[in-house]
């Protein structure tokens, strides 16, 4: 089967079920699902009766992660995504539709941080910061705004960072893409007109793979000091799980999540 075929758990529900007034629960789309928060969101709003489509590259990773869902009797399917591509998002949200008949919650969680000195010049990590970051929250709001409007409501959930209210060494770029994310969220709520909810919940320092990818030696020494206290992964996605629970006329805009014990 091609990796882009969504693939179910279950049966999905009939088109027009299946949405925020239905007792089985809303879709839920969620970008970056593979692993960390997104995995942990997949596995909070399954268990809370949510249908979820899960979107990454790494598909054996959603394979797996789907397979486990509908062994707990979740409703689950999944399809590769590079958020990157807007084309590729367009057909994500579209093959979600047409599985499960609607498009209720968009989970914007596709995040890359590969943190470093401005002076260093890794450019091209700035760029794939930018494409992930920034542009691959817009793609989801260009692909999934439309269908919302179309059924008559929806709810964007966009991952930020404490990055997104504060500036620190080596992360200046990244700080820049979350900052970004609140400013186009809340550009977004401001224009939704009432039928569309917009909540950006931004994160401390949380168990995840993403400083794995920091190349840099200063800023990775810097980091291991940095996420001596966390948050589990399952915390965030208690947050995103409270938003999403809500009825459709309250709106959080922001949610932020930080470890007690953490003063960032």
């Amino acid at each position: 089967m091609n990796a882009k075929t969504p693939v179910p758990t279950s049966p999905a529900p009939a088109p027009g079920t299946g949405g925020p007034e239905d007792a089985d629960g809303k879709v839920v789309l969620i970008t970056g699902a593979s692993s960390g928060i997104g995995e942990a969101t997949a596995r909070r709003l399954a268990a809370d009766g949510h249908h979820i489509f899960l979107g990454a590259r790494r598909t054996d990773r959603l394979a797996e992660l789907t397979g486990r869902l509908g062994d707990g009797g979740g409703s689950a399917a999944y399809r590769r995504l590079d958020v990157t591509d807007a084309a590729d998002v367009r057909s994500f949200v579209g093959a979600a539709q047409a599985t499960f008949g609607r498009v209720d919650v968009l989970v914007n969680n596709a995040g890359v941080m590969p943190l470093s000195p401005l002076e260093a010049l890794r450019t091209e990590e700035w760029d794939r910061m930018l494409d992930v970051n920034v542009r691959g929250v817009l793609h989801g709001i260009a692909a999934a705004l439309p269908v919302m409007r179309a059924q008559g409501g929806g709810h964007f959930v966009n991952i930020a960072s404490v990055g997104a209210y504060e500036v620190s060494p080596t992360a200046a770029v990244y700080c820049a893409t979350k900052f970004a994310v609140r400013a186009l969220s809340e550009g977004l709520r401001q224009e939704s007109g009432g039928d569309i909810r917009v909540t950006v919940v931004s994160p401390g320092v949380t168990e995840s793979e993403l400083a794995d990818g920091i190349g840099d030696p200063s800023a990775r020494e810097a980091m291991r000091a940095y996420r001596a206290v966390a948050l589990p992964a399952s915390a965030v996605a208690d947050a995103i799980a409270f938003a999403v629970g809500l009825p459709a006329d309250v709106d959080v805009n922001e949610l932020v999540v930080r470890p007690t014990a953490s003063a960032q």
